[in-house]
């Protein structure tokens, strides 16, 4: 069976989900969706994708399955309660989601025991920008020969797929990956509230710093947005980076790591979520600092 022949069941239709299910389906795939929320898939149905009521239905039904999911929580419930009674060998299912490794791995295995279904962790970077467009960054765990049929059907949404190591792994790359973008962004907000103290203009940081040691994607896109107070559209949210450096002090306590820069993002980011901000895009971190932004 050739991979554009497979059907495949994707399972999540958010910020991240939708762009995703558009650029499978404008590459030929057939493409099964379930959401909790109907209404989310409306435009995604009108665009070729098959929508199914149950989760069960869709497991049954595809080939391979992709989850793109909020957190742990999610991910577990849904496997445990939907899909394990549901699966066949031979079937893949590739999780999108940035989720705890441990219970990646004990997911993989209560799947592929109960089932026979195998299992990628393959988290992705590069927000809803890189979805859209197609050159998202993806970490991914797994056996070499689940990861070549993830290569292949992932085709549409990437510009790197980077096999890290076993089941796990992947996850493990994209909390290290979110370390680095989570005290990036968060830098970058005092940094532009020190630079409009100042007197200097903020709109032009990001132009002045391209191409230079400081220069990353977070400066790029969120420079500019903190500097004029332009919070929307809402491109991630500070929920998640905050769920994701709490699994990297999980994560670090575990290996007896010591992260100080990550666990001060951590406190941060929970007292920006605390003030009413933790649906809100990362953007919003500049009214953390300075009179002038609160």
């Amino acid at each position: 069976m050739t991979d554009k022949k497979q059907t495949l069941g994707f399972i999540g239709i958010g910020l991240m989900g939708k762009p995703m299910v558009h650029r499978l389906l404008d590459a030929g795939f057939k493409v099964n969706v379930w959401n909790r929320s109907p209404d989310k898939i409306v435009e995604v149905i009108g665009s070729g994708a098959i929508a199914y009521d149950s989760i069960e239905g869709l497991v049954v039904a595809s080939d391979v399955i992709i989850l793109c999911l909020k957190d742990t929580k999610v991910v577990e419930e849904l496997v445990l309660k939907h899909v394990v009674g549901s699966g066949r060998a031979g079937q893949l299912l590739i999780d999108l989601s940035s989720i705890d490794p441990q219970i990646t791995r004990n997911l993989a295995m209560a799947l592929y025991e109960n089932c026979g279904i195998t299992w990628v962790d393959a988290p992705v970077s590069g927000g809803v920008y890189g979805a859209e467009r197609g050159d998202l960054v993806i970490m991914a765990g797994g056996a070499e020969k689940d990861i070549e049929i993830a290569r292949r059907v992932l085709a549409p949404l990437y510009g790197q797929l980077t096999h890290m190591g076993d089941v796990g792994s992947g996850q493990i790359t994209k909390i290290c990956n979110q370390m680095i973008v989570s005290c990036n962004v968060m830098v970058i907000a005092e940094m532009i509230a020190l630079a409009k103290s100042a007197g200097v203009n903020a709109e032009r940081i990001a132009r002045a710093l391209a191409g230079g040691f400081a220069d990353s994607k977070p400066l790029q896109i969120l420079g500019p947005e903190m500097a004029t107070d332009t919070f929307e559209p809402v491109k991630w949210r500070v929920q998640t980076l905050q769920k994701d450096l709490n699994m990297a002090q999980t994560l670090a306590e575990k290996q007896g790591n010591s992260i100080p820069m990550s666990d001060l993002a951590a406190e941060l980011m929970q007292l920006h979520a605390s003030n009413g901000y933790a649906m809100h895009d990362p953007s919003t971190l500049i009214k953390l600092f300075g009179v002038n932004n609160a």
